[in-house]
């Protein structure tokens, strides 16, 4: 691990202890910007609140900055914690994190993905699937088929692992020899290893399960992949709506909502998003380059 990337991890993860008092990211982009028009920060010793001060902020910011960056100890014994348990972290400034989190996203992307699994996965071009957890059945087959078809496509899967239209598609793609990323809104530590499966998760590697955390991770599925299908949503509600709304309102990627006659379909396609059919995948081509081709004329 780099300075770079041990400073980053001190400044922004509670590493374990939720009473940790860590920079937001507009704190972190305003210290990141006085350090880079400050000249006379040293290098050969440890910062202190003093050099801090020195940038223009009060004694009380000073201090909480100087003391999070001396938590080396603290930082090290997390560290070894995630890996006794196969969880490393990847920051914000790290070398191989995701570029369409980081352009699609910008300074609102995870500062750290803590991985569990065989992180070259991430290398792969991918398509993503959202999904109600309480599937129709035609939703289901859905699912599953958009798991077959990036697997047969060599695309790998991006998904959420919730009950429903995740595990669906997920399952459906391993089982066809496919990939599967799928990032997590509780503790990597409760995952199981798995050949071709890589577990992602925000923040920390042992953080329990929580709402917010399974809103927030909605942001990392519709980014990580080129373009997301949607198997099922509910109008107005819930996970797949919240995650997908948002998708659409930012332009962070292109939105194929399965055409089940529903009035969230329909809804979500006044919104910008394309109704597909199951016989639409045969069509549909994502490119490199992040140029997309979406079905033949």
């Amino acid at each position: 691990m780099t300075a770079r990337e041990a400073g980053f991890l001190l400044l922004t993860s509670r590493m374990g202890n939720p009473e940790r008092r860590v920079l937001t990211t507009a704190q972190l982009r305003d210290l990141a910007r006085r350090m880079g028009e400050q000249e006379t920060i040293p290098a050969d010793r440890e910062l202190t609140w003093q050099d801090v001060a020195a940038l223009g902020y009060g004694q009380e910011r000073a201090r909480l900055v100087a003391a999070l960056l001396q938590e080396d100890d603290l930082l090290q014994q997390y560290l070894e914690a995630g890996e006794r348990a196969g969880c490393v972290p990847l920051t914000r400034v790290s070398e191989g994190y995701p570029r369409l989190l980081r352009h699609r996203l910008g300074l609102d992307s995870p500062g750290c993905l803590w991985m569990k699994g065989d992180p070259d996965i991430l290398s792969f071009p991918a398509v993503a699937l959202v999904g109600s957890r309480n599937l129709e059945e035609e939703n289901r087959d859905f699912a599953a088929a958009v798991g077959r078809y990036a697997a047969e496509r060599g695309w790998t899967l991006v998904s959420g692992n919730a009950r429903g239209a995740d595990r669906t598609a997920q399952d459906a793609c391993l089982a066809a020899g496919g990939r599967v990323i799928s990032v997590v809104a509780d503790e990597l530590t409760h995952q199981r290893e798995r050949r071709n499966l890589l577990w992602l998760s925000e923040d920390g590697f042992d953080e329990p399960f929580s709402k917010p955390r399974a809103l927030s991770r909605n942001r990392c599925i519709h980014t990580l992949g080129q373009v997301v299908f949607v198997a099922q949503a509910t109008l107005g509600k819930g996970g797949t709506w919240d995650g997908t709304a948002r998708n659409l309102h930012f332009g962070w990627s292109p939105v194929l909502c399965f055409r089940d006659g529903s009035e969230a379909a329909g809804e979500l396609e006044q919104m910008g998003a394309y109704l597909i059919d199951r016989e639409n995948l045969m069509q549909f081509e994502p490119l490199p380059e992040n140029q997309l081709c979406f079905f033949d004329e």
